[in-house]
């Protein structure tokens, strides 16, 4: 069976663009765009991997993956955002709580490295 994917992000156009792109590397994608619906959808099932943004229009981002940290504490957990922080500053502030810090004006080739590094190919 392919690894899942649970994809947070308030943005319709990056939730499409980054679903459509992992589902084409044979991933199964689920993509919700509120921290209620991320956290529904982590007690539904056990994703291989979570995928959240940062700024979530309803909740804070740090809040829901903290939650999601909560109900799946051995999912890995990529930060994918458009706030600008300090590589080395997230790694100490956030460390415990993500597995990666990516921003989004990076490649989806530098996303995948990082998929890739964290639960392998789609497959």
């Amino acid at each position: 069976m392919n690894k899942s994917i649970l994809h947070i992000d308030d943005e319709q156009a990056i939730r499409e663009i980054l679903g459509e792109f992992l589902l084409a590397q044979g991933y199964r994608v689920r993509s919700v765009a509120t921290s209620a619906e991320a956290l529904t959808a982590a007690r539904e099932e056990i994703p291989d991997l979570i995928i959240s943004d940062l700024q979530l229009d309803e909740a804070d981002g740090l809040t829901t993956i903290a939650r999601l940290k909560e109900i799946r504490p051995s999912t890995p957990i990529i930060l994918l955002t458009g706030v600008l922080i300090d590589p080395k500053v997230a790694r100490e502030t956030l460390g415990n709580l993500v597995s990666a810090y990516i921003e989004k004006t990076k490649p989806l080739a530098n996303i995948m490295a990082e998929i890739t590094r964290l639960i392998g190919q789609a497959k």
